[in-house]
Order: C-alpha cells, then structure tokens, then sequence
C-alpha cells in the first residue's frame, strides 16, 4: 500500500512539473513566460499578458499576435494623459538584448478584441505571436479569474 501511495505521489508530482515547464516557451532567442489572461465573456475584449526575455545578443520585436478566440488582436500600452490613463496602440515591442519584458495589467498588453466565445477560467487559449527575428510561435493563455493580478506567474 505504501509503494501505491508512494508511485502515484511521483507520477502526480510528474504531471506538475510537465504543466509547469509546459506553460514557456522559446522563440529563437526569445523566453516566453507564463502567458495568461482574464475570464471574460464572448462579445467583448480581453487581454493577453506574459513576459518576454531576450538570451541573445541581437534586438527582437513582437511585431503582431492572432487568436482563433478573437476578431483581432493589437499589442497596447497604458499611458498617463494628465489624470487620466489612457490605452494606446504600439506598432511593434521591442526586446533588447539581454532585457526582459512584461506584459502585464497596467502596461504593456495584448487586447483580444471582439472575442468569439468566453475565456474561461481554466482553459488554455492559443495565441500566435510574431516576432521579427524568432518568427512564430503559438503559446497558450492560461485563462484565471476575472480580477487576477498574475501574481501567481512570479518567476
């Protein structure tokens, strides 16, 4: 009995560190950490955020994202208009060499606009991203609760 208890504890602790190490990824010399987003119903728009870590020596820039899950997706950041903070739309996000990146709420951000169906809590959403030197690569939104901070993604 203590083996069974033993062996199925190892395999549950596998599972974790699979869905842990599963949730970055890498682009070239890109990092891609703990991409996540909000629940929020169909209709209207949501957000994508993660960090990105350049291990390279040559500058790269997120040139654009796409999601099945939404009619468009533009790359934001949030900027201070007198009292006011406004989102503004950005071309492109540059990642220096050896820089880290955050997208997070209340920075720089991806909005999922016109989403076809909710993001719900718990699911794994595909994004593609494009970078200018690394190219493609689609990650998965871990999708939490409406209000997260994504304190939980700490590295």
């Amino acid at each position: 009995m203590f083996h069974r208890r033993l062996l199925l504890g190892a395999l549950a602790g596998l599972g974790l560190a699979t869905a842990a190490a599963a949730h970055s990824y890498t682009a070239g010399d890109i990092a891609i950490g703990h991409p996540w987003s909000r629940a929020a119903p169909a209709g209207i728009t949501g957000a994508g955020f993660m960090t990105f870590h350049n291990t390279g020596s040559a500058p790269d820039r997120l040139l654009s994202a796409r999601a099945e899950i939404a009619r468009t997706v533009e790359m934001h950041s949030n900027v201070q208009d007198g009292a006011v903070m406004r989102m503004r739309p950005v071309e492109a996000i540059e990642i220096a060499p050896g820089q880290e990146v955050k997208l997070a709420p209340g920075g720089l951000h991806l909005m999922l606009i016109g989403l076809k169906q909710p993001l719900t809590k718990g699911a794994r959403v595909p994004l593609t991203l494009v970078f200018e030197r690394a190219g493609e690569i689609t990650v998965e939104l871990a999708v939490e609760a409406a209000g997260a901070a994504g304190d939980q993604h700490a590295h």
